[in-house]
């Protein structure tokens, strides 16, 4: 319990396991009762037991919980200090549990890509056409392209190993392992119900604002990463296209979805008028934060090149980099980013394990139901 609690807040020693945080959730059931399995593992020092549970992913953090906790251990904030836990115990690297515990190894790792990418622009830069604005000079789109590329392998290298261990963790060790195959096909459709619409969210509690601005800030996250890495010879160009082109309207309502969302989070924790806001770690910080400023970089630099300010475009071309790449490279498989990966696989290992045993308790029941048949009545007489 003293390991878990250098994550954040969590105080379960006043916790008198009455049951009361489970009974208010939502989105609690037999199957993953959550709060209150997780701090009684937590109690009794249980850490195989909470490294092979998915409950604290199951937690959207609504605060009924814990506005509603006789003894105000605040289970709501246990459960976020859980889950940066589980991500540290993912992270094979050890990263991430550094930069958890020390703001000096987070804010060093930004430092040091950010650093990097610096050095490789201002090394490996194309000509800088200063009469008028060609990007494609100063930065040609298909080197940006393979960069792209390099950084999404090594991202996914790290992020799904990472997974790999999570399910090992928690589906191996903690649940039916790898061979009920149907289950894990039958429940596919459940990972991708709520990866794309985060429906689980609309069910916690009645506020339905909040699934709403998660959704718009994840699908305007989702749109700008597909538009630049995937199609990234389509969106940097040097051409001016009009204002009804896909191009144009596809990148202003992600940028639109992206500010929305950041800004909304940062006036809650700073408000600190809900729930989930009450508590703020330097990863709830830096996650909106580096999302904003990459998204203010990216309306500058889209400002310049189409005011044709050569100069400033390809100052902040590289300003957007130097703060885009070390956000994808640091936060998303060892910050609080990672937690768009584990939370629906977490949803899916749940509903695979809910399906292994239901349909155990009918194979159970048919057996019963057999030999129940294959019983003679006894004649007396």
């Amino acid at each position: 319990m003293a390991e878990i609690r250098r994550y954040g807040h969590f105080d379960v020693d006043a916790c008198f396991n009455c049951g009361s945080c489970a009974a208010v959730c939502a989105l609690s059931k037999d199957s993953a009762l959550f709060p209150r399995r997780s701090m009684r593992f937590a109690q009794l020092g249980l850490r195989e037991p909470l490294k092979r549970n998915l409950d604290s992913w199951l937690c959207y953090y609504c605060g009924d919980c814990s506005t509603t906790c006789p003894r105000q251990t605040e289970p709501g904030e246990s459960m976020m200090t859980l889950r940066r836990w589980l991500t540290a115990q993912y992270d094979w690297t050890g990263l991430s549990r550094r930069m958890y515990l020390s703001p000096g190894w987070e804010l060093g790792a930004l430092a040091a890509v950010g650093g990097l990418v610096a050095w490789l622009i201002s090394s490996f830069h194309g000509p800088m056409v200063l009469d008028h604005v060609e990007m494609n000079t100063f930065a040609p789109v298909w080197t940006v392209h393979t960069f792209d590329m390099i950084l999404v392998v090594v991202l996914s290298f790290f992020l799904l190993s990472n997974v790999a261990r999570m399910w090992w963790f928690t589906m191996v060790q903690g649940g039916p392992g790898w061979r009920p195959l149907g289950a894990y096909a039958a429940e596919l459709k459940t990972l991708i119900l709520h990866s794309a619409t985060q429906l689980r969210f609309g069910e916690c509690g009645k506020d339905y604002g909040r699934w709403i601005k998660h959704w718009v800030l994840a699908t305007g996250y989702v749109t700008m990463f597909t538009l630049i890495v995937g199609f990234l010879w389509w969106f940097q160009t040097d051409n001016i296209y009009p204002l009804h082109h896909p191009q144009r309207w596809l990148g202003y309502l992600a940028t639109a979805a992206l500010l929305y969302g950041t800004v909304e989070i940062l006036v809650g924790r700073l408000r600190k008028g809900e729930q989930l806001h009450k508590f703020s770690d330097l990863s709830d910080w830096l996650f909106p934060i580096l999302l904003l400023l990459t998204t203010v970089t990216g309306i500058s630099l889209h400002i310049f090149r189409y005011a044709g300010w050569p100069q400033g475009t390809y100052a902040m071309y590289a300003i957007h980099l130097v703060v885009a790449v070390p956000m994808l490279a640091v936060e998303v498989p060892f910050g609080k980013w990672a937690h768009l990966t584990y939370r629906p696989l977490a949803i899916y290992f749940q509903a695979v394990k809910d399906n292994v045993l239901r349909r155990q308790l009918r194979e159970d029941a048919a057996g019963a139901g057999a030999e129940s048949g294959s019983r003679q009545p006894v004649q007396v007489g």
